[in-house]
C-alpha cells in the first residue's frame, strides 16, 4: 500500500509489511521495521487480552532484548507563545526517535492517530507508531513533517522523562 500524504500537516501512514517493498528509504524506516518486528512478537507470546500498559512493559523488554535502546512514559511540554499550556506522556520512545503509542481497541480509529500526531508536534520528533494489540495486531506509522509557513513564532521544548 502506497504512503498517503495529508494535505494538512503531512502525515504519512502505512499498514501491515506483510510482503511489501522495504521501508528503509522512509525516515528511520530500519528501526521503525525493527519496532514493528518486535510488537509482533509481543503479540504472538502474549496474546489479546491484556491492559495497554502491560503491552507497553512487554515490547520495552523485547526492544531492550533486541538492543534498541527504549525509554517508557516519555513526558513531552506543549509550548504556546512562549507559555506552557500542556504535558504528553508518550508510551515508549525507542532510540530517541521514534515514538510508540501502545492501545488495545477493536481497531485503530482517527483519534489515535490525531493523538500520535500531538505527540510528534509537541515533541519536535518526525516518526510515530500507534501499536494495536486488540483482537488483532495491527499498527500505523505516521510521519509529521513541520512546514516552513506552519506556527511561526511556536515554540516548543524539548523532551524530558517523566
Amino acid at each position: 500500500m502506497p504512503p498517503t500524504r495529508d494535505a494538512h500537516d503531512g502525515p504519512v501512514e502505512e499498514g501491515a509489511p506483510g510482503g511489501g517493498p522495504s521501508w528503509g528509504h522512509l525516515p528511520h524506516g530500519r528501526l521503525t521495521n525493527a519496532i514493528i518486528g518486535a510488537m509482533f512478537e509481543v503479540y504472538n507470546v502474549l496474546g489479546r487480552g491484556f491492559l495497554e500498559s502491560v503491552y507497553a512493559n512487554a515490547l520495552t523488554v523485547e526492544l531492550r532484548q533486541r538492543g534498541v535502546p527504549v525509554d517508557r512514559n516519555v513526558s513531552f511540554e506543549m509550548m504556546y507563545r512562549g507559555a506552557s499550556v500542556g504535558r504528553y506522556v508518550a508510551d515508549l520512545v525507542v532510540d530517541q526517535t521514534v515514538i510508540v503509542e501502545t492501545k488495545v481497541a477493536k481497531t485503530i480509529e482517527p483519534v489515535h492517530r490525531a493523538q500520535l500526531l500531538n505527540y510528534l508536534r509537541a515533541s519536535g520528533l518526525e516518526v510515530g507508531l500507534v501499536a494495536n494489540f486488540g483482537s488483532s495486531m495491527q499498527f500505523k506509522r505516521v510521519v509529521w513533517t513541520r512546514r516552513a509557513d506552519q506556527h511561526r513564532g511556536e515554540e516548543r521544548s524539548g523532551n524530558g522523562k517523566a
